[in-house]
């Protein structure tokens, strides 16, 4: 069985952004193929891994999704040396002024840091409050003319943070969002490889979640499963986020519950989560999950879906927080569903 801390690792050490995943893509690949029957690469770059089930043909599928994009940034304006960014994705840019990141330059990687002007030359308008995003630069050290040769517009730019183990259990590192996902969802082949179950599954590494969906879009519509999962990440417990709307990192994977979750499988899930002792929290999600659900649901003739998800600290920055056991207690209940489901269970699954 994979060590899952050196593969979660691997996986928060490259960079992969929206749009760009090739990086993260070939470290899963290698992974997940000794894992399952079958595998290969959508049109947009997503994964596809096949564990076919037991049963009798034509099989029930299930297609259990997690993105492998990443945040970052990409280069918009060079001027006198400096590279001026936008974001990839969401990005909170409180935490970027001196973050260390790579400049993914055609004749190689730049190191360099993220930096802002001092507060005494910004406009005074900018001074008491943060500065917006057209104000921060990536310096890499170079001369102005380094720069013009080795760097152009459009180039794409990643963290450069080394994943961290906490105290605790826990692990710090860019990219959790959605890469401990990764992680679970490889828990749950290897616990299935010891394990039959009727139904097969497509377990999909999706692209371009963190921008538009369209990783987790396109590969329902191709592999049209009966019933669908995102696996994601959400609000955990830390400083000045505290409520019902954020959980403890530490006391298992969240379950989804709204209008973008089927009903009839969010209380599956709480069913055997509550008979094989794996903790869990409710999430209430009112609106779009903004997970690849809210692609899924609706892709062909629509698709019951659900959603669980692994609480981090610090969303969206370089230094994201999650806990190793969430991580394979999330991967566990993944492969208690699979295992669990009847050749009849689709007839079962009503909206009510």
């Amino acid at each position: 069985m994979t060590e899952l801390l050196p593969f979660l690792k691997s996986l928060l050490s490259v960079s992969g952004l929206s749009g760009y995943e090739t990086p993260a893509a070939q470290l899963i690949e290698q992974e997940w193929k000794p894992l399952v029957d079958e595998l290969h690469f959508s049109r947009l770059g997503s994964l596809h891994a096949l564990k076919r089930g037991s049963g009798p043909t034509p099989r029930p599928t299930l297609l259990v999704a997690a993105h492998m994009d990443a945040i970052g940034l990409i280069a918009k304006n060079i001027v006198e040396g400096f590279v001026y960014v936008a974001g990839v994705g969401g990005i909170d840019i409180r935490v970027l002024p001196g973050t260390p990141v790579v400049v993914h330059a055609a004749g190689g990687p730049l190191p360099g840091v993220v930096a802002m002007p001092p507060a005494r030359l910004l406009p005074e308008s900018e001074r008491k409050r943060f500065p917006d995003m057209s104000y921060l630069v990536v310096d890499t050290g170079l001369t102005p003319a380094q720069v013009a040769k080795q760097v152009q517009v459009g180039d794409l730019i990643s963290f450069d943070t080394s994943p961290l183990e906490l105290s605790g259990g826990l692990v710090s590192g860019h990219s959790l969002d959605n890469r401990a996902s990764i992680a679970a969802l490889t828990v749950a082949l290897e616990e299935l490889q010891s394990r039959g179950h009727i139904w097969d599954v497509w377990f999909v590494a999706t692209t371009q979640e963190e921008t538009n969906f369209a990783g987790s879009f396109t590969s329902a519509f191709h592999l049209e499963p009966d019933l669908a999962l995102a696996v994601d990440t959400t609000f955990g417990q830390g400083p000045g986020a505290e409520g019902w709307n954020v959980f403890t990192l530490g006391k298992g994977p969240t379950l989804g519950l709204g209008p973008n979750i089927h009903p009839f499988l969010h209380q599956r899930f709480k069913e055997l989560a509550e008979k094989t002792e794996i903790p869990y929290s409710v999430e209430p999600i009112p609106d779009s999950s903004g997970t690849d659900a809210v692609a899924m649901q609706i892709a062909g003739k629509g698709i019951p879906t659900m959603v669980v998800s692994i609480p981090i600290r610090y969303m969206h920055t370089p230094v994201e927080v999650a806990a190793l056991k969430d991580i394979q207690r999330t991967g566990r209940l993944l492969a208690e569903v699979i295992a669990a489901l009847e050749v009849d269970f689709l007839d079962k699954v009503v909206w009510e």
